[in-house]
C-alpha cells in the first residue's frame, strides 16, 4: 500500500516552543488524526506541511513520495481552525473565486454541498455562524478533486448532529482507496469514530503513531489516585489529565501494576 502522506524528522525551533525529530506515514485509503493538548505541536505539523512555515530540517512527500510543489497543492483540500474567506464574500461569490484558483474545481459538487449544509448562497460569509463557516470550508475542501484532506480541528463549532453528519462525509471521501485524511482534534470521540491510525504528539515531541486497533491492544486509560499513580514509572505514562476526581493517565496495558485495572 502507497503511503499518501510522509513525514520524516520533521523540526521546527521557535522562541519558546520546538518542534523535534517528528515521523509518520499515511497510507492511502486511510485517516489519521493528531491528538495532543493545546500548543503540542499539531497545528505546527500541519501548517510545515502546506507549506505556510518553512522546516528547519526534515523531509515531507506527497502522493507516493513526491516533493510537495504548487501543482501538488491543488490536489490537496484544506480546513483551517479560523475564519478563511473574505466576510464580504458570499457562497455564491466564492464559487466563483475558486473557478479562477483550482484548475480541478467542481462546481456542481461544491453547489450540492452548500445545499446539503442548508448553506445560505447569496449571504455574506460575516453573517454566518461559526459552525456555518465551518461547513462552508469543508464544502470548499471537498470540491476541488481532492486526493488528501488536511483538517485542523474541523468539526469544532458543530453541533453533535452536524458533527455526526460531516464525520460520515469524511468516511464517505475514503471509500476512493486513493483518498486519505489527516485530521487534529480535541474531541477524541469523533477520532474514535472514523480514524484508522492515531498521531499523538506532547509538547513537540512524538509519544507515538500507530493504528487505532493496536493502541487499543496495548494501552489502556487508568483512572486513579495521585497515590496510585506515583507507583507507576513516569517514562510508562504516555499521557496524563488531572481532575477533580483524581488522574486519568495513559499507560501500556503490561506495565499497570498488579491491583490497578483500567
Amino acid at each position: 500500500m502507497n503511503n499518501i502522506l510522509e513525514i520524516k524528522n520533521l523540526t521546527k525551533k521557535y522562541k519558546n516552543f520546538a518542534l523535534n525529530d517528528v515521523s509518520f506515514s499515511i497510507p492511502q485509503g486511510c485517516i489519521m488524526g493528531i491528538v495532543g493538548e493545546n500548543g503540542a505541536g499539531k497545528s505546527t505539523i500541519i501548517k510545515l506541511i502546506l507549506g505556510l512555515s518553512k522546516a528547519d530540517s526534515g523531509e515531507i512527500k506527497v502522493f507516493g513520495g513526491k516533493e510537495m510543489t504548487t501543482d501538488l497543492k491543488d490536489d490537496i483540500g484544506v480546513v483551517l481552525d479560523g475564519d478563511c474567506f473574505p466576510e464580504n464574500l458570499s457562497a455564491k461569490e466564492i464559487n466563483i473565486v475558486m473557478k479562477n484558483i483550482f484548475k480541478n474545481w467542481e462546481e456542481t459538487t461544491f453547489l450540492n454541498y452548500v445545499e446539503r449544509f442548508n448553506l445560505p448562497l447569496k449571504q455574506i460569509v460575516k453573517e454566518y455562524s461559526r459552525g456555518m463557516k465551518m461547513k462552508l470550508s469543508i464544502a470548499v475542501a471537498l470540491s476541488h478533486n481532492s486526493k488528501l484532506l488536511i483538517l485542523d480541528e474541523a468539526t469544532g463549532g458543530l453541533d453533535p448532529i452536524v458533527r455526526d453528519e460531516i464525520l460520515d462525509i469524511f468516511l464517505e471521501f475514503i471509500q476512493d482507496e486513493t483518498h486519505s485524511i489527516l485530521i487534529s482534534s480535541h474531541i477524541v470521540s469523533d477520532l474514535e469514530k472514523i480514524c484508522d491510525y492515531i498521531t499523538f504528539v506532547h509538547k513537540g515531541e512524538l509519544v507515538f503513531s500507530k493504528s487505532k486497533d493496536e493502541l487499543i491492544e496495548t494501552y489502556g486509560v487508568l483512572k486513579c489516585t495521585e497515590q496510585e499513580l506515583s507507583t507507576i514509572n513516569p517514562e510508562d505514562v504516555k499521557g496524563l489529565r488531572r481532575n477533580k476526581f483524581g488522574v486519568e493517565a495513559l499507560v501500556e496495558r503490561t506495565k499497570i501494576p498488579r491491583g490497578l485495572t483500567v
